[in-house]
């Protein structure tokens, strides 16, 4: 591997998750100290949600689409610049199945990444890896998985996890991730978080819009590099086809309690005819 792709792969991994990169990077740049630094730069992100039932198991469908740019960092600007190869890192949440990864529209091989978890506020995920090669100075990436909705505390929770932190710089400071979520499925008590940590999520607003019987809720979430990030996006939704069907508390009550008195009912005229003299 030759310079700038040694450069690459240092540079990406610690890019993309901060707990990756460490000491090669810091190695690398060691060892070559007249290098300027490259930088991604992604000034938009489309990420398409489906809720969906699959043998009576809610799953979700993600398909992403991530326009990039590769930039070159100089003393007093950045313009872009092509590299040999960029290895890529993306987490993947538990269960994810039918993974497909595209290089402007050319399927690309990946791996399970296996030196580490990216931690996330609803547990630890797994990652997949592969290579871009070769690289331009602007590709669209695209991805599409699929992994059944988590069930937490009760409710089913979906995760996003928004790594956009590296992708900010003077030369490309804001970014926005425009999500839209199609719920094939009846949902009820919807809510839309943006959380950091594992303790603190907070309440975002969202749009609901009708598409036949499937309702499509959109959210955007705008990224400045001056201003505090808000994280990644978790929605937590009921699904209201099972609590249709479930039968309500309050007509189960007095049906048992009608039960309970029958049973009594019977128990003491069957005493009654036990106690009787037969003739």
């Amino acid at each position: 591997m030759n310079k700038k792709s040694l450069l690459a792969a240092a540079f990406v991994l610690m890019l993309l998750f901060p707990v990756l990169a460490g000491m090669q990077f810091v190695n690398l740049a060691a060892a070559n100290p007249d290098l300027s630094n490259p930088i991604l730069a992604m000034p938009e992100e489309y990420i398409n949600y489906t809720i969906t039932r699959v043998n009576g198991t809610l799953w979700a469908k993600i398909d992403g689409t991530y326009p990039i740019y590769l930039l070159h960092e100089t003393d007093d600007a950045a313009h872009c610049v092509p590299l040999d190869e960029l290895p890529m890192v993306y987490p993947t949440p538990p269960n994810t199945t039918n993974i497909h990864l595209k290089l402007n529209e050319t399927e690309l091989d990946w791996s399970s990444y296996p030196y580490g978890t990216h931690h996330t506020a609803i547990g630890d995920w797994s990652m997949i890896y592969c290579v871009i090669n070769p690289v331009s100075d602007y590709f669209v990436l695209k991805i599409h998985y699929e992994h059944p909705v988590q069930v937490i505390n009760g409710s089913y929770v979906f995760l996003y996890d928004l790594n956009i932190r590296e992708y900010l710089s003077d030369w490309s400071p804001n970014s926005t991730a425009y999500f839209t979520i199609r719920m094939e499925t009846t949902a009820s008590n919807l809510q839309a978080f943006t959380t950091e940590t594992d303790s603190v999520w907070n309440p975002i607003n969202y749009t609901i819009s009708q598409e036949g019987a499937t309702e499509v809720i959109a959210i955007q979430i705008y990224s400045e590099r001056s201003k505090p990030l808000l994280g990644d996006l978790a929605i937590t939704f009921s699904d209201a086809e099972i609590e249709t069907t479930a039968v309500p508390s309050w007509i189960i009550l007095p049906i048992l309690l009608v039960a309970v008195l029958l049973a009594i009912i019977i128990y003491r005229r069957r005493q009654r005819q036990k106690a009787s003299p037969h003739l």
